[in-house]
């Protein structure tokens, strides 16, 4: 058995209201556009998540809204501004089979570098720009048993490929 995970950095987000705080602050037009050529990307390619477990900041819920998946998400606070450890904990209580985790840079591009076996050889994957995906295969039957240094990667994508 193998278990899938699609980790995804929230879309570009708006600078536009210096008054919100950054928990608050949502997603730019190019954000919104990202996120939605992201969720056609994932349907396209059979990438769908049955679980989708995210950071609880507005931009990370825009970006899950904007992908349009018929999957209910949960929003989590331990998830705002993770670090790799803190995104493992989240992982190994997992149930789906295929998880989209959404969360923020620098723990997200930390924690797909630990994750892989082998890095995908992609320019951006090190910076993990805005809404960068990362598809990657464990060789496990639950969460629970997840180890670092053991995906493989399926697939890596930023939102330019696909956009423009």
């Amino acid at each position: 058995m193998t278990r899938r995970l699609i980790l995804m950095r929230h879309a570009k987000s708006s600078w536009d209201h210096p008054g919100h705080e950054d928990h608050a602050r949502p997603l730019n037009g190019r954000g919104r556009h990202s996120a939605s050529a992201l969720g056609d990307w994932l349907r396209v390619h059979d990438y769908i998540p049955d679980q989708i477990i995210s950071s609880s900041s507005q931009r990370t819920r825009e970006t899950c809204a904007g992908l349009q998946l018929d999957v209910t998400a949960d929003f989590t606070p331990r998830l705002y501004h993770a670090g790799p450890d803190d995104m493992h904990d989240e992982l190994t209580q997992a149930t789906g089979r295929t998880v989209l985790m959404l969360g923020h840079n620098p723990g997200i591009a930390w924690f797909a570098e630990m994750l892989v076996e082998q890095p995908p050889s992609h320019a951006r994957f090190h910076d993990y720009p805005t809404c960068a995906t990362l598809v990657a295969d464990f060789p496990i039957d639950d969460w629970a048993q997840i180890q670092m240094g053991t995906a493989q990667v399926a697939d890596f994508i930023t939102p330019r490929e696909l956009t423009g």
